[in-house]
């Protein structure tokens, strides 16, 4: 199917979502690839599923928010908590993971919300990004809005503090993902949708839990020496390099420090989602390296961009028709 076009198979949907869909401004979920149309069917190799073994609009069709984070435990304890928070199911229920064929990545469903896990660093979360979009795209999905959750190192805030990303920059600080395709640097962009971040801070505000903030995003390719920690095997730079590159950081607005917003904005808005990244901060990376918290403390400090992403879309659910 060309992006845009309504499905045919629409067995899903209520007759009454279908007017709305066809006679209300939509977004659909786009793919820039023309070779797909030419494909008799589409393997989702790392998600176990196929356009012609699944069917894709009547499993996922009603998709409105897709949630995404690095560990299979922590996206299952988020469709665990967001089916107890909009009752839409038993929270004592058993949510099987949907990609059980696979052992790549995690996929859990409930109602129109889809809970995924992306691995850590930019080519596992690149690799489900792909047919994570693909997914949506076949399975004709609208009015998509995706999150990314997670943990993160903040920069001059307090730990717990969560950090809604303006914009997500390299590590020389600027607002761009770089990607070598066929030996040619390709740059693309890694701006996010201001009007989401500015609904998620002011849900923040009604929540009243933890502090929340908007700043910029650093994305590392790596954990270590990309983030001038200390503690590595290997470490070329003292002390004051580590700080004066932080404070360098600080000063372009940086926030906090992670290792997959890049591509995660990149690529949303390549498809045309409506994306966020949503991380708390475990430590101030100004004063160390290592995390040295008490595990309950930990985490409490996991749950809050679920408590957060959570609200939001309760609060977006309420106006659903």
């Amino acid at each position: 199917q060309a992006a845009g076009v309504v499905c045919a198979d629409i067995s899903a949907r209520s007759d009454r979502t279908l007017l709305l869909n066809l006679f209300s401004p939509i977004s659909s979920v786009f793919v820039h690839n023309p070779h797909l149309e030419e494909m008799k069917d589409d393997t989702l190799y790392h998600f176990g599923f196929g356009t012609r073994t699944h069917n894709l609009p009547a499993m996922f069709g009603d998709v409105k928010f897709v949630c995404v984070g690095g560990s299979p435990w922590r996206m299952k304890s988020f469709i665990e908590y967001i089916a107890a928070e909009l009752r839409l199911e038993d929270p004592k229920s058993e949510y099987p993971n949907i990609c059980a064929g696979t052992d790549r990545y995690a996929m859990y469903k409930v109602g129109p919300v889809l809970s995924v896990s992306h691995g850590m660093g930019i080519p596992s979360i690149a690799i489900m990004l792909h047919e994570l979009i693909k997914l949506l795209h076949h399975a004709c999905c609208t009015d998509v809005t995706i999150f990314r959750i997670g943990t993160s190192g903040g920069i001059g805030l307090e730990p717990g503090t969560v950090v809604v990303t303006k914009q997500s920059l390299d590590a020389t600080f600027l607002p761009k993902f770089e990607q070598v395709i066929l030996g040619k640097t390709v740059v693309r962009n890694t701006d996010l949708d201001p009007s989401l971040a500015e609904e998620l801070l002011r849900c923040s505000k009604e929540l009243d839990q933890f502090e929340t903030v908007a700043g910029n995003t650093m994305c590392t390719l790596d954990f270590y020496e990309g983030q001038a920690r200390l503690d590595g095997a290997f470490c070329s730079y003292s002390l004051k390099d580590k700080q004066d590159y932080l404070n360098k950081a600080s000063e372009a607005g940086v926030c906090n420090i992670e290792m997959e917003s890049s591509v995660f904005a990149a690529m949303c808005k390549l498809s045309g989602l409506r994306a966020a990244v949503v991380c708390v901060t475990l430590l101030d990376r100004l004063n160390g390296d290592q995390l040295n918290v008490a595990p309950e403390i930990l985490h409490g400090y996991q749950q809050r961009p679920q408590i957060l992403v959570g609200h939001y879309i309760q609060k977006q659910l309420k106006f659903c028709p």
